[in-house]
Parts: structure tokens; sequence; C-alpha cells
């Protein structure tokens, strides 16, 4: 399987290929390609939030503490584990709207590998400097957007026109529960689970 996340690179339609004809295990697919790969961003924020910061024009590195950082980092994580599942859930449930239902474990497949550039630019967190995280994160959800558009119609077996109208909708979907998670974000710092901040 960790072929597939180096292949996916260079040989993305090969790699969907691969995908649609291998059996796939929901098991497997979490515990060789979702949770290795959603711990970079999580721990990368952790090391570049408590060791150096941000700063805003001359003022201070602004950081976190190890103590705020550390359940902001396990909530990340979590969150990154069950985004995929709740993404998957739904590009199962329209499968059967845009052809025959395909099984759980491929539309995982699909939303995992189409989000391994997004979680590898996560590494930009080491260092959060705005204007580098923001480049590397653009870079990341280009590609990541690409991978969507080129795996869709592969993965559910539709066609192209198909493919886009269903990616599309994917898309739309996934940026709805970004926005649920940064609101969830701001009850929670409502309810005193923020983080502490020091120079």
């Amino acid at each position: 399987m960790f072929k597939h996340v180096i292949a996916i690179f260079s040989k993305p339609e090969e790699v969907w290929r691969a995908l649609r004809s291998e059996e796939l295990s929901v098991a497997s697919l979490y515990i060789q390609v979702i949770v290795p790969l959603s711990f970079i961003p999580p721990v990368a924020g952790y090391y570049g939030t408590t060791h150096h910061g941000w700063q805003v024009g001359n003022s201070p590195a602004i950081k976190l503490t190890s103590d705020s950082a550390l359940p902001i980092s396990i909530m990340y994580f979590i969150a990154l584990l069950a985004a995929f599942y709740i993404i998957a859930q739904l590009i199962h449930w329209m499968s059967s709207t845009y052809g025959e239902r395909q099984p759980f474990a491929r539309c995982l497949a699909l939303a995992i590998f189409s989000a391994i550039p997004l979680l590898l630019s996560g590494i930009a967190q080491i260092y959060p400097e705005l204007w580098i995280n923001l480049l590397i994160g653009l870079i990341g959800m280009t590609y990541a957007v690409y991978l969507l558009y080129r795996g869709v119609p592969i993965i559910m077996d539709i066609s192209d026109q198909q493919g886009f109208l269903f990616a599309s909708a994917v898309l739309a979907a996934s940026l709805v529960s970004l926005v649920a998670t940064l609101a969830a974000s701001v009850i929670l710092w409502d309810f005193g689970i923020g983080p502490a901040f020091t120079y």
C-alpha cells in the first residue's frame, strides 16, 4: 500500500486504477496509510508552535505552552481520522446517485489518496511562518484537488462528465466540513479548552 503513496505523485492514474482493482479493507487503509500520514500535521504543528512560535512584524515570537499544545495536537489527529471516515461515508452514499454503489473501502481510498499532498504539506508546520505555510499549503491543496478530479471517474467507474460533478460535490462537502470544524474549535475555546500562549 505504501508504494501507492509514493506513486500518486508520479503516476496518479496508474495508482487510481490499481486501487480500483485491488481488494481493499478499511482496517488496512487506516493502519497502513491514514494513521501514519495523519500524524504528520499534528506532530509538526506541536513542534512548531512550542519551539519556534509565530511572529507578526517585529513583535516577539508567540508560542504555545506544551501543556496546551498537546491536547490540541491530539484533537487535531482525531479530527483528521474522523474527517476521512465522514468524507468516505459521503462518497459512499453519493456513489449510488452516479452509478453503481461502490464498496466503502474504495470510497475511503479515494478520500485518503486525494488528500495525501495536503497531509504531507503539513510538515511545513514545523516552522510556522505564515507565507511559507500558505505557499506550501496552496501547492498541496492544488494537487489534492487535481487528484480528486482525476480519481473520481476511475474509482467510481463513471464518465469524466459525471466525475466532474461528483468531485465538485465532494469538494464542496469537504469545505463545509472544514468550516464546521473551525466553528467547533471556536465553541471549544469559549468553554475554556483553548491554547495558552507564552513568549
